[in-house]
């Protein structure tokens, strides 16, 4: 039987994000993480959309980007080694919201708690709004919130990159699945002790980290804990723009939920694209990859061209769909559950898990090898929340 001082069942940005911090801040005992696909193919961390933001409406959910906005700065120069550099390429273009006249008061709210909290953004009068970009159409529109710290990045290579730099940190990667979950303690609060594999090896460790993203709650029921984890589908379609824009788009959260972006190559000379999504909140729960590609004409384009006319001539590359891993207050679950002790949680992020990342990666080291988190305080993101009737409320998170 191998042994490991850590086991972390996923090895997509969060899974890796904790090995690395876990190693750097001096864990000892080896850390092991089970990744089954190699390639990634229907991670989240890969498929998504790579945004970056504060604005959240609650302190803790702010606070994991806060904390993570410095880490992103310097992700490829900290995560990459000789002759392997990433190229996240984090862009700080801002998230911009669109406001109508009935959000007004929700907003306003939000934007100054915001600042109370230390997050820099602004109110833009719709004249300031229209001069940054003047092809927008905001009639409807009663102003502007913009954060210029937030933006994003390129979701395959900070993938890639952070499982090299947990890697040169010492981390060990294996290919296999997670089957089994041994437990010691008949009654009252238990404990891991290892795991077993598909391929047949048992590994022993005291500490199981299920970072196993849109597969968190099966990962739970082997643990004998029950996750309030939901696949969701998400669509997202990768557009060319009609020549080379005039001016480079921040995020741009439209009041409808449609959002894009900027998707910029390496170099100059290739076309000019944008990526768009929207979140289609009665999407069914379930495993579903397939794109409907005919989504995009139908609930797509209408608010695209209603706000920016010329995106008529928009001609789509590519749609693909991804898994938000949804929990009942679309936040996190963070930490360990109370009944089982060496058992660690980091999933649920409800689309969120990419830009929290770095933080999440320190407050799991905190608390695996501390007994808490220290540089955010995660406690409102507790696994056991739903069973207090303790759900965290947060408008900003949807």
């Amino acid at each position: 039987m191998r042994t490991a001082g850590a086991v972390i069942i996923g090895g997509g940005v969060v899974g890796s994000s904790i090995a690395f911090h876990l190693l750097e801040d001096g864990f000892k005992g080896g850390v092991l993480v089970v990744e089954r696909d190699p390639t990634y193919a229907r991670a989240s961390s890969r498929l998504a959309m790579g945004g970056i933001r504060q604005q959240f409406g609650t302190a803790v959910n702010i606070a994991l980007v806060q904390r993570s906005i410095p880490f992103w700065r310097s992700f490829d120069e900290r995560m990459g080694g000789a002759g392997d550099r990433p190229r996240s390429n984090f862009r700080q273009r801002g998230y911009l919201f669109l406001v109508k006249h009935d959000q007004v008061p929700d907003f306003e709210r939000r934007l100054k708690h915001q600042q109370q909290l230390g997050v820099r953004v602004e109110r833009l009068g719709v004249a300031e709004v229209s001069r940054r970009l003047p092809d927008l159409a905001l009639e409807d529109i009663a102003f502007g919130v913009f954060g210029p710290d937030d933006g994003y990045a390129n979701p395959r290579e900070v993938l890639r990159g952070f499982r090299a730099g947990a890697e040169r940190a010492g981390a060990s990667f294996v290919e296999d699945e997670v089957v089994g979950i041994t437990r010691l303690g008949a009654s009252g609060r238990r404990r891991v002790t290892g795991v077993r594999l598909r391929g047949g090896e048992s590994i022993d460790s005291p500490v199981i980290v299920n970072a196993a993203g849109a597969w968190a709650a099966r990962i739970g029921e082997m643990a004998g804990i029950e996750l309030p984890i939901r696949p969701v589908r998400q669509h997202l379609f990768r557009c060319a723009l009609p020549g080379r824009w005039p001016y480079r788009f921040p995020m741009v959260i439209d009041p409808t939920g449609v959002h894009w972006r900027h998707d910029d190559g390496d170099s100059g000379s290739e076309e000019d694209r944008i990526i768009v999504a929207r979140t289609r909140h009665d999407e069914p729960v379930g495993e579903n990859f397939a794109c409907d590609e005919s989504r995009w004409s139908r609930e797509f384009l209408p608010p695209l061209l209603a706000r920016l006319p010329r995106f008529r001539d928009l001609r789509v590359i590519e749609g693909w769909a991804g898994l938000y891993e949804m929990t009942p207050d679309a936040n996190p679950l963070l930490g360990e559950p109370p009944t089982l002790a060496g058992f660690f949680v980091a999933a649920g992020f409800s689309g969120h898990g990419l830009m929290m990342s770095p933080a999440v990666g320190k407050a799991l080291s905190e608390i695996i090898r501390e007994g808490r988190a220290t540089t955010v305080d995660v406690s409102p993101l507790a696994v056991d929340r739903f069973e207090r009737g303790a759900p965290l409320e947060d408008a900003a998170t949807l």
